[in-house]
This record gives C-alpha cells, structure tokens and sequence, in this order.
C-alpha cells in the first residue's frame, strides 16, 4: 500500500494556513517527496512523519515556490543523524541549482545522487516502485510525475507441483526472482498468472493543459493537479502565466479516467477553493480540494 500525504497546497508565497508545495509518498520502508516548498520539514512535523528516512526528492521545476525549502529539509535530515544516500531528480540544472542552494547547508553526513531528467520523458526504477518525468507546459522547463508500483500475478500452487519446483524456492519465485537449486532454474512465470492491476499515482503543477498530462494520468488512481485558479475571470492571468483553471483539471481528470482528482498549488488570492467545487464536479464527479495534510492510503485491489 502507498501512504500519501499533500503537505502544502499553496503556490508563489506560504499563507498562514496553507504551506508551500510539497507531496509525499511512503511504501515499503522508502519515503518520497515531490517538491519541498518553504516550510516543507514543517509539514512533515505537523503530519507525525518523519523527514530522516526520505531517500527521493522530485522536483518538478525550480521556481522558489517548489524548492526553496530543500537547504532547511537536507540540514535537518543531517542533524538527525542521517547517512544513508538521497537521489535528487529534476530538470537539467539539478546539481546546480542545488549547489547553490547548500551554500548555506554546505557539510551533509551523507552523498547526494543527482539524476536529471533527459528529453521529454524519462522512467527511473528503484525501491520497488518507478518514477516517470514527463514534460509539461511552464514558462519554465518543467515536469510532471506518476508513481506506479506494479503487482505481479497469483502465484499458482497446481503448476508449482507440476513442475515439480522445490517449496524452498516458491517465495522467491513468488517476488519475482529467478532461483536456481540444484543445478535447475526457476523462473517466475513458471509459477505466476498475468500480472494484475497496480498503484499508480499522477502529481503535476504549474502548467497548462498538454496530452502528456492525459497520457501519463490515465488510469490513475490519484491525480493530484495544480488548480491555480477557481474563478472564471482568470482565466487570461492563467493563459500569461501557463498555470491551469480548476475546471482545466477537472477536464483532463475525465480524459484520464483516473479514479479520484485532488486540486493543489491555489494562487494566493484564492481563499476558499471549496467554492468552486460544484463546477468542478459538474466536470468530474469524484474531485475535492485539497488542504495541507490531506492524506489518504492507496491499496491493492481486493480480489
């Protein structure tokens, strides 16, 4: 199961209560966050999480907003003793723009592995999930994220007796691994049916509508939006500054078929997002705004 909590929903400044852009995800012992706004580690405080074992920052851009709590978080997870490695992903720039930030955060008791983001997609695969980037439209280089965990099939006891596979190598076999014993292989697809239906979550913000927002969400079972704007009559400020509408979000939820929307990232000036919900839900019924802390569990399908 994915853990998954919105930290901050606010975008350009932090609000009294609303904190800066930030998403985390924890599964299986590995603690992801997309996006570490001012305020983030205070965030994470105020959820009852811990900031020490995150081993994956995304970023989706490298405006303020998205960023600029990153020195605070890395000092912070130095002083509670960390030492294991952080990868970093983001946009061409990465390293520099996070050198520059360390200025102030320059000794840090563990390495940091810097993986940019080449061309318009690219999937990274590591702690039994995978992280695709994906190009959306900013006025900067900018990039959305989907999170699958895949599951794999039953495990068939019939064809593991059949094919006469010792016991000692069905729960290998049954996570994946390829066994050898006594000089046989085993591989799983000797043992396992058709691979059945995942977690995937989709996260983007700060941009317009593009096709590889659809392609990329599809299917979700999260999709968690920028919804800039609530009101009608923002629609030119949305169009100058490449940010999106709630109602934009709304339409491509449905194009995706993703099975729930959250709305984050709100203008400053957008008080009350709950509002503008009715035309929201006109458009895709099962969409809510989302809040700093607004949390839920993404699980397996029950069979």
């Amino acid at each position: 199961m994915l853990d998954v909590c919105l930290l901050g929903c606010g975008g350009m400044m932090p609000l009294p209560r609303r904190w800066l852009t930030a998403l985390m995800l924890r599964y299986n012992g590995s603690s992801i966050l997309i996006d570490c706004g001012e305020g983030t580690q205070i965030a994470i405080k105020e959820k009852g999480w811990s900031f020490k074992p995150i081993d994956v920052i995304c970023f989706t851009h490298y405006h303020g907003d998205h960023i600029s709590g990153l020195p605070g978080l890395l000092l912070s997870m130095g002083n509670a003793e960390r030492h294991e490695p952080l990868t970093l992903i983001g946009p061409k720039g990465l390293e520099r723009v996070v050198n520059a930030l360390r200025t102030i955060a320059p000794e840090l008791p563990f390495e940091i592995y810097y993986k940019e983001i080449q061309g318009t997609e690219e999937t990274f695969e590591m702690n039994g999930y995978r992280i695709r980037a994906f190009r959306v439209n900013h006025n900067v280089l900018c990039y959305g994220y989907t999170m699958e965990i895949d599951r794999a099939g039953k495990f068939d006891v019939e064809r593991a007796k059949a094919a006469n596979i010792p016991l000692c190598c069905w729960n290998p076999l049954q996570k994946g691994n390829v066994v050898e014993f006594e000089g046989v292989h085993y591989t799983p697809d000797m043992v396992l049916g058709e691979a059945r239906k995942g977690i995937k979550l989709t996260y983007t913000t700060d941009t317009r509508p593009t096709r590889s927002i659809i392609q990329n969400a599809e299917h979700s079972d999260l999709f968690v939006c920028e919804g800039m704007y609530g009101e009608d009559d923002k629609k030119s400020k949305a169009l100058e500054h490449k940010h999106m509408m709630f109602k934009e979000a709304a339409k491509l939820a449905a194009e995706a078929e993703v099975s729930e929307l959250w709305l984050t990232h709100y203008s400053p000036s957008l008080v009350r997002p709950e509002e503008f919900m009715d035309g929201v839900r006109e458009i895709f019924p099962n969409a809510y705004p989302g809040k700093d802390g607004k949390s839920t569990v993404l699980s397996f399908e029950e069979e």
